[in-house]
């Protein structure tokens, strides 16, 4: 995604103290974070310049199956060894990083960050965290079991406006919450047919490595790189794994949500190829101590989106933010336009001032830039040994979770979907093959 993009369409940590996870033991002074790229184009790029603007980092290796985007990238930091399969990449230089970043497709996420992992890598990557249900477990589990620091690229996450309203709903300022509603017009679906035929790969492009671990399938011109494979089941996971991420982050942290017991997705009926690009899903979750005894979330994308409800309730008329979410509670509403944007409590129909001094967290900040590298600074100082990360695999995992479980009940619509969180299972037998995916050998 270009960086435009991102602030035109892209929430407070994880606000618990945890213990300060380790990293590789190659390079013990951690006076200078060694970091090796995976993925290196479009958002990777962003990426890439955000943690090298660290002045602690060294970047050492670059990698990307694009050639063009590898060669914009060595450009910028000469230095560095450069690799199209980042499998090459880890294995030689296993002794030479700290640090891996990876910012690829989403497919590709779990096979590149488990192998750095299990050599004992600290890692970002980018949301969503993974493509399945089973390999956000996966990463959760290896992370806790091997005391890794880890990250998941929800630059929001560290922003003035998300930070303030998880501290407005945790101080009670609407009571108890029984309800959120979130939206996103974007249109990360594809409602036509699967294409047929196949283009020349470009020279540029080693196409076996882009498709990694997913099933070999013929090279389209403008289908799958370099823009659109988030609408597609095999690589991406639709809007609501693109932008339901950044939107979900706020009150999913703010209420200390766990995973779902139920989802229901209203759309068109699967066509096993791309994403719906109409999608309404609602979730069913067990309370904690800022909800009611349970929690209806109701999450609106693509065109049509944000549908009009009651629920909204914004004073004289007004149209809703283009993204966001509202939570709805005993005692009023806080609406959370996406982004950078102040909250906005309503009570009785009208907006109320709100004390947000009393939370110290200083003068509200309207800068991309400087707000835009705290998440990744956050990541390289955990590294160094200086403070935790706010989106670690064990929170991102859950969240991941969440975001996937929805996408899976898009196959079933219409249908209510009961998730067993301690089985990682749904009483659906049927939907339980879509937990995991193939694993192709490149």
């Amino acid at each position: 995604m270009e960086k435009r993009e991102f602030i035109k369409a892209s929430s407070l940590g994880a606000l618990g103290l945890m213990l300060v996870p380790s990293i590789s033991n190659s390079n013990p002074s951690q006076n200078i974070l060694r970091t090796a790229h995976i993925g290196v184009g479009n958002m990777g790029f962003e990426d890439l310049k955000a943690i090298s603007s660290h002045t602690q980092v060294e970047v050492v290796a670059l990698c990307d199956v694009d050639a063009n985007y590898l060669k914009a990238a060595h450009d910028m930091h000469p230095g560095a060894k450069t690799y199209s399969d980042y499998r090459k990449m880890l294995l030689e230089l296993k002794d030479e990083i700290d640090a891996v970043i990876v910012s690829t497709p989403d497919h590709t996420h779990a096979p590149s960050a488990l192998m750095a992992m299990k050599m004992d890598k600290a890692v970002y990557c980018q949301k969503p965290l993974t493509h399945y249900v089973s390999e956000a477990r996966e990463m959760k589990k290896v992370a806790q079991e091997k005391n890794l620091i880890t990250q998941m690229g929800i630059q929001v996450h560290s922003f003035y406006d998300y930070k303030l309203a998880t501290l407005l709903i945790q101080s009670g300022i609407i009571g108890k919450v029984h309800t959120v509603r979130a939206w996103s017009p974007k249109n990360w679906g594809y409602d036509g047919p699967e294409p047929e035929g196949k283009n020349m790969v470009p020279e540029n492009l080693d196409w076996n490595l882009w498709l990694g671990t997913a099933v070999e399938r013929p090279y389209k011109e403008r289908v799958y790189h370099p823009g659109n494979w988030r609408k597609l089941m095999d690589y991406g996971c639709g809007t609501l794994g693109d932008m339901g991420v950044h939107i979900f982050d706020t009150p999913y942290n703010a209420l200390e949500l766990d995973v779902p017991m139920t989802i229901t997705t209203e759309c068109r009926p699967p066509n096993g190829f791309g994403y719906p690009e109409n999608n309404v899903v609602t979730y069913e979750f067990p309370g904690t101590k800022y909800t009611t005894d349970t929690l209806k979330w109701v999450w609106y994308d693509g065109p049509a989106a944000p549908a009009m409800h009651k629920d909204f309730g914004l004073p004289n008329m007004e149209r809703l933010p283009e993204q966001g979410a509202v939570f709805i509670g005993e005692k009023g509403r806080l609406l959370v336009p996406h982004f950078m944007e102040l909250p906005r409590l309503i009570v009785d129909g009208e907006y109320r001032e709100m004390d947000i001094d009393s939370f110290k967290l200083g003068t509200p900040v309207r800068d991309y830039e400087s707000e835009g590298k705290k998440h990744y600074h956050q990541f390289v100082d955990a590294c160094l040994g200086n403070g935790v990360c706010s989106a670690p695999f064990s929170y991102s995992a859950r969240l991941t979770e969440t975001i996937l479980l929805g996408t899976i009940a898009g196959r079933f619509p219409g249908r209510t979907l009961n998730w067993d969180a301690k089985k990682a299972a749904f009483a659906e037998e049927e939907a339980n093959k879509f937990l995991s995916g193939s694993n192709r050998e490149f």
